[in-house]
């Protein structure tokens, strides 16, 4: 592919007159072009089969609606790459939506990574466990599956019915005895030698047999075993076999829809009402539903079924496995091309199909279904919210309804592991994947200094804030409206800061606990003012509760990841010398760390890959002042 830059004419053309002027100079091949207004804001990205002729219909001034007129009309400057294949341009095109969420292009929102489960095979005992992300682990894996939930049942059941295990290899390597999930007939306990190597593989293999959809036939052959087992009076054996039997049987009882023809597919339904839209995601693998997500995209009301589908799955499938088949309720705008875009990244063919009739139309009506219901909460919760945030501008005193509220709170105890936490909350409820969180680096604070904590938080937040305002940044937003746990004196150290860094005028409000940290007798301080309380039953002040129990929860919720972090540091990673394998290596040796520090220097030097001079360092460490 290639950029293009298109040279200005002397005199800064505009609008329409911009892009017919560009015209002349472009090719007629494919690529992707970006329409970028004020400020080098980003309004739209396309792409197009013939850069010219596409680009070509924004210059004659034929709009279909009046927001496109809109986008052309605040269009100062365009840029261009031209690409080998309109497939080419439309994978570009998807990666820079996601990239710089263009103000008119349809956008998916909330677009997290899924779980999935992953039988680890870099290890004589193959562990199981759930993972997100790249599948950077040797191993098979399975999945998508729509939640964290989904995910933790379906292991729940595998490990009563497969006895894997579930530990670390850590874990697992300095075991001398079972652990409790042996005792509750969770895991077969290879790390004691309880079941040989060769028959936890075949444990490990069912597993994978019923997790590709052959269900039936592992049951089937536990059923054999337990009659047999049975037959020679094997009773407790054959218990054992009933109570995994029962475990696998209890999957297909959890499930609503059960595909008896659909092995593998994804099923997209979309349901569209004023201005606002539902995509309802259900994942089918191994003949089994594995869950179900609802999104919400940034759509306009003059967007085309057809083209939100075809925008949601570019994309959604940006960044996640694709399966054989995609099922619709609306055709995408671009179907072959997709498919085309689809089987280039995944390597095999991929069909999206829009079902007509038997099962597959069953799925995506029950789908549909799905969709509406979701919508119609979504609509009835945003009207709720609406009429909250006209009242939190009420009784703050603010110009208008808050559209974005940032609420800050710390965590710490006595001092260590000392974190502040941001959540951010608006029109569509909180906004989580904008949430922060601020280790306290402050070297000269007291320990336990809730002012000094809140002043680094609001000066990084807010000195952040605006050094992006004055490089430029497109998508910098300001908050309505900041809200902190405490009272005047808060405010006070707040507005220091704020003043400090010109962005005072923001507004600030503490949210105080009444006497005796009564829930319902919060008082409220706004600089300049005297403090107040809100009805004791007002939908107001219980929102407000809300956002500061919700600030509160992430706050002490990333102290205690950052405190349990702490308490397993292993004193190896402070000696220099002692990376991952030599670790491993000592703790293999020694059983702990505990074991490492009563060894003698002869008795390192033993462990493979340790030498005398490390040996001596690594005994020292444990025997300093």
């Amino acid at each position: 592919m290639r950029a293009m830059s298109i040279p200005l004419t002397e005199t800064p053309l505009t609008g329409a007159a911009l892009i017919k002027d560009q015209v002349r100079r472009l090719p007629d091949s494919p690529g992707v072009y970006r329409m970028i207004g004020e400020n080098d804001e980003v309004l739209y990205v396309g792409k197009a089969r013939s850069l010219k002729k596409r680009v070509l219909q924004y210059a004659q001034g034929r709009f279909h609606t009046q927001r496109i007129a809109l986008m052309v009309d605040l269009t100062r400057s365009m840029e261009f790459v031209t690409t080998r294949t309109e497939t080419d341009a439309l994978l570009l095109e998807i990666n820079l939506i996601k990239q710089m969420k263009p103000r008119f292009n349809v956008l998916l929102r909330d677009d997290k990574s899924f779980p999935e489960i992953v039988i680890r095979r870099e290890h004589a005992a193959p562990q199981l466990r759930k993972h997100r992300g790249a599948h950077t682990i040797k191993g098979d894996y399975f999945g998508p599956f729509a939640s964290a939930g989904a995910v933790n049942r379906t292991l729940n059941t595998l490990q009563k019915a497969f006895l894997l295990r579930s530990c670390s290899d850590s874990v697992y390597e300095s075991r001398t005895r079972p652990c409790m999930l042996h005792q509750i007939k969770r895991c077969a306990a290879p790390c004691t030698g309880l079941i040989s190597l060769e028959d936890y593989g075949k444990l490990v293999d069912e597993s994978e047999a019923f997790l590709r959809g052959k269900s039936r036939a592992v049951m089937t052959r536990m059923s054999e075993q337990m009659q047999a087992a049975s037959d020679d009076m094997e009773f407790e054996l054959a218990a054992r076999l009933r109570d995994r039997i029962r475990a696998l049987a209890s999957v297909a009882q959890e499930q609503q829809i059960n595909p008896e023809s659909t092995e593998e597919a994804d099923v997209f339904a979309l349901f569209a009402e004023g201005g606002q839209a539902c995509v309802q995601v259900f994942f089918f693998r191994a003949g089994q539903n594995w869950g179900n997500r609802a999104y919400f995209p940034r759509v306009d009301k003059s967007d085309e079924d057809l083209d939100v589908m075809s925008a949601f799955l570019g994309q959604f499938y940006d960044d996640k496995p694709i399966p054989k088949l995609i099922l619709t309720s609306v055709e995408p705008s671009e179907r072959e091309l997709l498919a085309e875009a689809f089987a280039m990244k995944a390597g095999r063919k991929v069909e999206i199909l829009k079902p007509q009739k038997g099962e597959k139309r069953q799925l995506v009506e029950h789908a549909l279904t799905n969709a509406r219901e979701a919508l119609g909460r979504k609509m009835a919760e945003s009207s709720a919210q609406t009429k909250l945030l006209i009242g939190v501008a009420e009784a703050f005193g603010l110009e208008a309804p808050p559209e974005r509220i940032e609420v800050y709170d710390n965590s710490h105890i006595m001092g260590t592991n000392a974190v502040g936490g941001m959540i951010v909350a608006g029109p569509d409820g909180f906004q989580k994947s904008q949430y922060r969180k601020f280790n306290i680096k402050g070297t000269d604070l007291t320990p336990g200094d809730d002012f000094g904590m809140m002043k680094e938080v609001l000066r990084r937040r807010f000195g952040r804030l605006v050094k992006e305002e004055e490089e430029g940044e497109a998508d910098v937003v300001r908050p309505d409206l900041v809200l902190i746990d405490g009272g005047m004196g808060q405010v006070g150290v707040v507005m220091e800061i704020m003043a400090d860094l010109g962005v005072d005028d923001i507004p600030v409000v503490g949210v105080a606990k009444g006497p005796d940290r009564d829930a319902g007798l919060e008082r409220f301080f706004i600089p300049g003012k005297p403090y107040f309380m809100l009805e004791p039953k007002s939908p107001v002040l219980y929102y407000l509760q809300r956002l500061r129990d919700e600030a509160h929860r992430f706050a002490i919720g990333t102290h205690r990841v950052r405190r349990a972090a702490d308490m397993k540091k292993n004193p190896l990673d402070e000696i220099d010398g002692v990376g991952p394998g030599r670790k491993r290596a000592l703790l293999h040796a020694f059983g702990s760390a505990r074991g490492v520090s009563r060894a003698s220097v002869d008795d390192l030097a033993k462990v493979e890959g340790v030498n005398l001079a490390l040996a001596q360092r690594i005994f020292d460490f444990f025997r300093k002042a």
